[in-house]
């Protein structure tokens, strides 16, 4: 008979916190922030109130971390979506990639409704920063560096067309054709190297 291995106190820890984030994004997509209470939260994931302040400090903390996580999902699907080519043609598949990440259920509410709402924008921008924008910032400056693109300030564009980006997973979020955006994204980014 196999012994089985008891978890560590940080496993138990971890899973406790996977499974809070999880419930708790389940719960704000289905009834929002406003509309989500701590016992919603508690119930939802199966654990006690103590449980829930003992990770988190609040449930601002707790729509923080769900953001977080969803931000970094996003950007992992960008960077695992496949990127033949150029760096520019990589950037226009980048832009693709993004509004199919954001095509997952509750995403964009979250993302671009609820979290500037809750956060502020400058939390969010600051998310948006470690995740969607800086695979924006590596797309941008692998193609200055390859020259495709004349310089531009990698900083201020790479927000600019993220903003581009929001708008479009909004657009498609609320109905509008996905194939216009991203024809119009796409125009965006060819602008950046015409006449470089």
């Amino acid at each position: 008979m196999l012994a089985t291995r008891r978890r560590t106190n940080p496993e138990r820890s971890s899973t406790t916190r996977s499974g809070l984030i999880a419930a708790a994004r389940q719960a704000f997509v289905a009834r929002g922030y406003a509309g989500t209470s701590t016992p919603d939260l508690v119930e939802a994931a199966g654990v006690t109130r103590g449980a829930l302040y003992h990770h988190f400090a609040d449930k601002q903390a707790l729509f923080r971390a769900v953001v977080e996580a969803e931000s970094a999902a996003v950007a992992a699907e960008i960077e695992a979506a496949p990127m033949d080519g150029s760096p520019v043609t990589a950037l226009i598949a980048g832009g693709e990639a993004y509004l199919t990440a954001m095509a997952v259920q509750g995403r964009t509410r979250l993302l671009l409704i609820e979290a500037p709402a809750v956060l502020g924008r400058a939390d969010v921008d600051a998310i948006d920063v470690r995740h969607g924008v800086r695979t924006l910032r590596e797309g941008l400056q692998a193609a200055i560096e390859a020259g495709l693109i004349k310089p531009v300030p990698i900083e201020a564009t790479a927000q600019l067309i993220g903003a581009a980006y929001d708008r479009a997973a909004l657009a498609v979020e609320q109905g509008a054709d996905r194939g216009d955006w991203l024809a119009g994204l796409r125009a965006l980014i060819e602008g950046l190297a015409a006449r470089r």
